[in-house]
């Protein structure tokens, strides 16, 4: 069981999307966690054959229990496939109610397996898993299926059925409750502030925007991330983690970002190697992340990579937001809503667009002169968005 964040401490298999016997190779999903926050497709991280899958689906485990063997090509000798265990001592799985795997019967007599998490989905998305056909024959239902059947209208609408209501809002609150108790008990924040003009930024975007479809367009919010990527490249000392009392430099620039979900909570999926994207595919990226997370299906490696992170609370109406530093980061950057303000220019008043960034930042790695440094280039940087 992967370490999803470093709030987890156990995680729901709900769903394998491989079978014993399956080539896998790294980078491929093989199966759906939950956790307190959303749930999660893991991905492996070796290329090989799906041995014995060791948890069932519904089962919880601990962070760092095995969850199938991986058969290498060198050899017919066993090996984790996910996440291998911290020795010494192996972890006991922990079943939750309901575990087993829930059988149905369609048209004909065959008797088809659902996984919990198709299950669940079938519910979510009203269709009928009795009308739908398994992808794999021989396989059980997955929820690829069920999200598939509900796209193309080719499971009829499921008959209301009781729903034992589960409260993942106030899991989840209790979750980031925790992580921020313990990163403002452990880390020695600082903040600051600075407004930054957007006049030629906005008018330079709204060039560029013209004559391309709605769908293409650039928002503002892209522009906002790719400065803050392309600052933290340069002060460096703000990207990594906070680690055994050292910093460790990422190895790349991954940028988190925070974003709401329905039922409530958050989560900071992330964007890798966000510094060397063109503005349109961060809008893409954004939106992409976006829609998964709200969607549940987030990947492991998006919940772990991220090096720093942004909170844009802008859309909300806020004018600036101080955020929490989420631990081993060292750094939060927050932006708040675009306000027309009155500025003084040059000996005489003026109406500008104007945006408030905040940075939290850990004493421990940096201090403020670094902090001010990296505002300095991320207002540059703005002005300057032809060369985002």
């Amino acid at each position: 069981m992967p370490s999803l964040g470093a709030d987890m401490d156990s995680g729901t298999v709900l769903e394998w999307l491989v079978h014993p016997g399956d080539a896998v190779h790294r980078g491929d999903l093989v199966a759906v966690v939950k956790t307190d926050k959303a749930d999660i497709e893991v991905e492996i991280f070796a290329d090989g054959v799906i041995g014995e899958l060791l948890v069932a689906e519904g089962t919880e485990v601990d962070v760092g229990t095995p969850l199938a063997t991986l058969v290498g090509a060198a050899g017919p000798a066993a090996k984790p496939a996910v996440a291998p265990p911290p020795p010494p001592e192996a972890v006991p799985a922990r079943p939750l109610p309901p575990a087993p795997i829930v059988e149905t019967r369609p048209a004909s007599t065959t008797r088809v397996a659902v996984s919990p998490y198709a299950r669940r989905r079938a519910v979510e998305l009203g269709v009928d898993v009795d009308a739908i056909v398994p992808s794999q024959p021989g396989h059980p239902i997955s929820a690829t299926d069920v999200e598939r059947a509900a796209a193309n209208g080719s499971a009829p609408v499921a008959r209301a059925a009781p729903v034992e209501p589960v409260d993942q809002a106030a899991a989840m609150r209790r979750a980031i409750g925790n992580l921020m108790a313990r990163s403002k008990r452990e880390i020695p924040h600082y903040y600051l502030e600075h407004d930054i003009s957007l006049t030629h930024t906005l008018a330079w975007l709204k060039r560029h925007n013209e004559g391309v479809p709605m769908e293409a367009r650039v928002l503002p919010a892209a522009l906002l991330c790719k400065a803050v990527a392309r600052a933290v490249q340069e002060v460096s000392a703000l990207n990594g983690y906070w680690e055994n009392e050292t910093f460790v430099p990422g190895a790349g620039v991954h940028l988190g970002v925070a974003i709401s979900l329905r039922e409530g909570g958050l989560v900071a999926p992330a964007i890798r190697d966000a510094d060397g994207l063109a503005l349109a595919e961060m809008m893409t990226r954004l939106r992409d992340l976006t829609a998964r997370a709200r969607g549940g299906r987030l990947r492991a490696s998006e919940m772990t990579d991220a090096t720093i992170t942004v909170t844009n609370l802008g859309d909300q109406g806020v004018r600036a937001v101080f955020g929490v530093i989420y631990p081993p980061q060292v750094a939060l950057v927050g932006f708040g809503k675009i306000t027309e303000r009155v500025c003084a220019d040059d000996g005489s008043i003026a109406v500008r667009p104007v945006v408030s960034v905040t940075l939290s930042a850990d004493h421990r790695a940096t201090d403020g002169h670094t902090g001010a440094r990296f505002l300095a280039l991320v207002e540059r940087l703005l002005h300057q968005p032809e060369e985002l």
